[in-house]
């Protein structure tokens, strides 16, 4: 079964077919010992091409995680033998009724309308042709293709949308498809035309919820007992009964969300802001969104988790192995999406705040919504809608747009391989070579341009038949080193494996490079061997964690360099000085053993049944490397590694730090790197003790006494400001103007916050029976303003006041009869502004009196 994240395919987010472990064998790049396959694949469908996140809960039968059926066949069978098993397993294994069935056909696929009828007996009336919109599959624009055969079910008369329904006039859900049978018989050129394939393939998938639904005789995917449990739990829950019609749709979609969140968590993916901890960011919100209609007002998905496990976990152990850390990561997720939530709607009332009825919310301020608040874009047109507010979505997409071309101009030289040329397979032998002799250049490319040779200075592509230097894969990264050919030398920067093919990327430091040359190839030992030590501690390291953590800890991501290593894992706390003094002890005790690394070569099954771990984002054929570390640690591996854990020499935790939500990353060194690291973090010990003067063994008491004598100081000197800034107040008091016998401060002081500036105040109220004060602080001006119970009894409010006096620094405030202050970004108004005070307290008073 191939995982969720497919494997180094950066085309798919996500497993959205049976078929997707099978590409490179239907493109001809990858062979397998076996020409027939049967599978049950879990499948996602919620990003990319294939997206059905917002028709999940509107339909039956549209989920975000499904589990597929399929058959397939590697230039074996063909049409005759698909249709026949098809027809076999739907009427004699499952036993529906052939007079239920039907089938239809690509339009010009008269060997398909032939074989129904010849291999299934199947009536020529229930058989109908249809286009290419539905019946012919393309992987793509080019590639192999062909006419498919897709079998529905009718599910009976009381499903019917009028008397006139049926397969190709509507889309209601009487006739629903179950099985879709693809021919591969084409490859399409990049012209259009259509070329014969010289061993044709099938491909079949088939829904395990469509089938089970009509099987069990219920109305839909979400009446099944693959999901009806999840339907009843949260009854329970809620307190509501579901309803089968449009009000029960946040129950279906709860339910499926909850599905796709526990195998996404399984497999390792992290909530992030990109790619597929993106989408399982938005599946969670949407499900949660949908979650306040029932009135969950607290987090209430992480409750759901062991109803998945219970239903699913016999045939997805991955589930049951990370439970607990699923429900923490879920549980910590909505919680924080609850807090944005709050945080979102406050700064988009205030937006809409500003816009009248008829008026639009500019796209460029729905999407930082979006981009800085993590706000959904679906929440804003909601809240925009009940003030007949209307968004302008078009300018979202535009600043949608300008953010992903941002970050596509951000890309390395690594894009410029995708381009090259697919070649003969490249010859690996560094795992026991570093230098090879003789060796000719095939080819040089600058950039995606083919060249003859690269002159001094000049970077580009190197590629040889067969090369000692490892390319980048596994996290490991590439090898560096020197290409010396009869006239010049490359420096070897990077390397990199695309479609069987190693190329060296590097520059010309003398002479020239040409293509014919023979060359020496010889990789940097000391960094080859630096890459090693790291390599093998990560391992350990991944042992280790998974002994302190828990077995529910996955590996993320990895980073194998030659002076550092990096390795991110979902767990959704930091983690603390105890448990990462652990985990050093461990890895380095194994060190000390100095156990054997062994390595094997075997089938990938037998790995897998040994215990072995593969991680999503690797790829694997059937035969594999297994790196095997006795009492400690077992990986499927194509990495360089030390011979045993000895040569590794030390390990040292430098980092431990968050790399989104429940996913957490340690950087490490090892070796002479774990030594200078070490050696630095002495002398900066040695350099600060001199500074103290003081011992390195005295340092901590040293600095603790210097720290607790520096808040002493602080705070002694913020008493002293706040006791100057009282004494401001005062000395303004003593100076105030008289308004109908009131002592009235009405003044511009020097405050650098609006603190300072109460604390002005708090002093000027001493001595006078009103005070209005204002501060300009750089970009912004403030206003403060208190009124004594004489001045209150004589009809005067301090919101009033402020209210009226906060327009000259554009701005606005509030507070309390007797004491209020506003804030705006004009300081220039401030003069205008306490010239009005002066005014209005003239004439009031004097109205007053």
């Amino acid at each position: 079964m191939f995982p969720l994240v497919p494997a180094q395919d950066p085309s798919l987010l996500f497993t959205n077919a049976g078929m997707v472990q099978f590409k490179d064998v239907f493109l001809g790049k990858e062979v397998r010992s076996y020409k027939r396959a049967v599978t049950v694949q879990k499948c996602m469908r919620a990003g990319g091409k294939h997206n059905d996140l917002d028709q999940v809960g509107k339909t039956a039968r549209h989920q975000t995680f499904f589990e597929m059926l399929g058959n397939f066949s590697f230039g074996d069978y063909f049409k005759r033998d698909a249709i026949h098993y098809a027809w076999t397993f739907l009427t004699e294994v499952l036993h529906i009724d052939p007079q239920n069935l039907w089938v239809t056909v690509f339009e010009t696929d008269d060997e398909a309308y032939a074989l129904w009828q010849e291999v299934a007996g199947v009536s020529p009336d229930r058989i109908v042709r249809m286009g290419e919109k539905d019946n012919f599959w393309s992987m793509g624009d080019t590639g192999p293709c062909g006419p498919c055969s897709e079998i529905f079910v009718d599910r009976g008369a009381e499903y019917a949308c009028s008397d006139h329904c049926g397969l190709g006039q509507c889309e209601c859900d009487r006739i629903q498809e179950i099985w879709n049978l693809v021919f591969m018989q084409y490859n399409r050129s990049s012209d259009g035309v259509l070329t014969p394939l010289p061993r044709p393939s099938i491909d079949t998938g088939m829904g395990l919820e469509r089938i089970s639904a009509y099987l069990q005789g219920v109305n839909s995917n979400f009446d099944t007992d693959l999901l009806r449990p999840l339907i009843s739990a949260i009854e329970a829950l809620s307190g509501k009964v579901y309803d089968s019609g449009p009000e029960g749709m946040p129950f279906r979609v709860i339910a499926d969300h909850i599905r796709a969140i526990t195998f996404l968590l399984a497999e390792g993916v992290s909530f992030s802001n990109s790619d597929r901890g993106y989408v399982m960011r938005r599946i969670l919100r949407r499900a949660v969104r949908f979650g306040r209609l029932l009135n969950f007002q607290e987090p209430f998905l992480h409750k759901l988790v062991p109803v998945v496990e219970d239903v699913m976990g016999g045939a997805y152990p991955e589930i049951l192995e990370g439970a607990a850390l699923i429900q923490q990561s879920i549980e910590e997720e909505e919680r924080r999406f609850r807090l944005t939530l709050e945080a979102g709607m406050k700064v988009l009332n205030e937006k809409l705040d500003a816009l009248e009825p008829g008026e639009t919310l500019s796209g460029e301020e729905a999407f930082v919504l979006y981009d800085t608040y993590g706000f959904p874009l679906d929440l804003t047109l909601d809240a925009a809608e009940e003030r007949h507010i209307a968004v302008d979505q078009e300018g979202f997409d535009q600043a949608m747009a300008s953010q992903r071309a941002r970050a596509r101009s951000a890309r390395s030289h690594h894009q410029e391989v995708q381009n090259l040329p697919q070649l003969d397979a490249t010859e690996f032998v560094g795992y026991e070579h570093l230098t090879l002799e003789a060796v000719p250049v095939e080819h040089l490319y600058i950039g995606n341009d083919a060249v003859t040779r690269l002159m001094t200075g000049e970077s580009g592509w190197l590629q040889v038949p067969i090369t000692p230097f490892y390319p980048e894969g596994g996290g490991q990264v590439g090898d560096q080193g020197t290409i010396t050919g009869p006239t010049g030398v490359f420096r070897v920067e990077d390397v990199v494996k695309m479609h069987g093919t190693i190329w060296h990327y590097g520059t010309v430091l003398e002479g020239s490079v040409r293509v014919g040359d023979e060359v020496s190839l010889a990789v940097d030992q000391g960094k080859r061997d630096d890459a090693r030590r790291n390599h093998t501690a990560t391992h350990l390291l991944h042992a280790a964690l998974r002994t302190v953590l828990g077995t529910g800890v996955h590996q993320t991501g990895s980073l194998v360099a030659p002076n550092r290593l990096r390795f991110d894992f979902s767990y959704p706390h930091p983690l603390t000085p105890d448990q990462i003094n652990a985990i050093e002890n461990l890895v380095n005790g194994w060190i000390l053993e100095n156990i054997p690394v062994m390595t094997q070569v075997m089938a990938k099954e037998e790995a897998l049944q040994e215990g072995a771990l593969a991680f999503f984002g690797d790829k694997y054929g059937e035969v594999v490397r297994v790196i095997t570390v006795s009492g400690a640690s077992q990986e499927l591996c194509g990495g360089t590694h030390c011979s045993a854990t000895g040569q590794i020499g030390l390990f040292a935790i430098t980092e431990e730090s968050s790399v989104g939500t429940g996913s957490r990353r340690i950087e490490a060194v090892t070796g002479r790197n774990a030594v200078n690291w070490a050696r630095g973090l002495r002398q900066i010990v040695q350099d600060v003790s001199q500074s103290l003067h003081t011992a390195p063994t005295d340092l901590r008491s040293k600095v603790e006494d210097l720290v607790q004598n520096s808040r002493s100081l602080e705070s002694r000197l913020v008493e002293l400001e706040r006791q100057h800034r009282f004494a401001q107040g005062v000395a303004l008091a003593e100076h105030a103007a008289l308004y109908e016998g009131q002592r009235i401060v009405i003044a511009q002081t020097a405050a650098e916050t609006v603190e300072a500036l109460r604390q002005v105040l708090d002093g000027a109220k001493t001595k006078a029976d009103g005070v209005i004060l204002a501060a300009d602080h750089g970009e912004r001006a403030s206003l403060v303003v208190y009124l004594g119970k004489d001045l209150i009894a004589r009809g005067l409010d301090a919101r009033a006041l402020v209210k009226s006096l906060a327009v000259f620094i554009d701005g606005g405030g509030g507070g309390r009869p007797d004491l209020a202050q506003a804030g705006g970004k004009n300081a220039q108004g401030i003069t205008g502004m306490l010239a009005d005070a002066r005014r209005q307290l003239s004439e009031k008073l004097v109205a007053a009196g």
